[in-house]
């Protein structure tokens, strides 16, 4: 199958529309699970239906799910748009900075929640699970073209099996959903090898300023929306 691209992002509501917890729990139990209607949703999320499905239409008004077809009403399945976004890379206006900024922001903090998750039971998971299951830590040197050739490498590993999220029937004997997540920034009052890097900082110089990157994610969820909305 071949390498599914992810969604550029480059409008502010879109990514104010994403930056809303409750949207990226819907996103990653649609992707995971789906098609899913909003009752399904619902059961999963552990909000009302009809919560849930004012922001499957809201998340259907910005591209990120469509409907699957069939049924009515709360009882329309919903699905995937696209396996994966991806936002901040380039040049951006401050008001797309701030918003994917946001975006990023709720997307780690359900990332955390999940791993917090993981660690408060998987003393209670099989030996084979638990021993499989791993976070890692590592600091080297890097020029930016090296990350950014590891950036590609490690988004390569991540998409291998993309398919099994939308063919169940690719999924083999076993599986079960797993979260995937990885960093890889620069320390940002660190010195510089060498003499002079592409900002003009040279060896021994403190870099001011946070560390700029793109932020890429799949299925997955700023309490506003492009609307000014809160959680219904």
């Amino acid at each position: 199958m071949p390498e599914q691209q992810p969604r550029e992002i480059t409008d502010v509501d879109t990514l104010r529309a994403l930056a809303h917890p409750l949207r990226l729990r819907i996103l990653n139990a649609v992707g995971l699970y789906g098609p899913l209607t909003a009752t399904e949703v619902s059961e999963r999320v552990g909000e009302s239906p009809a919560n849930c499905s004012w922001h499957l239409r809201q998340l259907a008004k910005y591209g990120f799910v469509t409907e699957a077809g069939g049924g009515t009403g709360r009882q329309r399945p919903w699905r995937l748009v696209t396996d994966g976004h991806r936002w901040g890379e380039g040049e951006e206006s401050p008001e797309l900075a701030q918003a994917g900024d946001a975006a990023a922001r709720v997307l780690l903090d359900l990332e955390y929640r999940k791993l917090r998750d993981w660690m408060a039971v998987r003393r209670q998971q099989s030996p084979v699970w638990r021993d499989a299951s791993f976070f890692t830590q590592f600091i080297g040197w890097y020029t930016a073209d090296e990350l950014g050739e590891l950036k590609q490498e490690i988004q390569s590993l991540f998409a291998r099996h993309l398919d099994r999220l939308s063919d169940p029937t690719a999924r083999p004997a076993g599986s079960r959903p797993v979260r995937l997540m990885a960093w890889g920034v620069p320390e940002v009052d660190g010195p510089v090898s060498g003499r002079a890097d592409a900002e003009g900082n040279t060896e021994n110089e403190p870099i001011d300023g946070d560390a700029d990157g793109s932020t890429e994610h799949g299925p997955v969820v700023g309490d506003a929306d492009a609307e000014g909305d809160e959680d219904r």
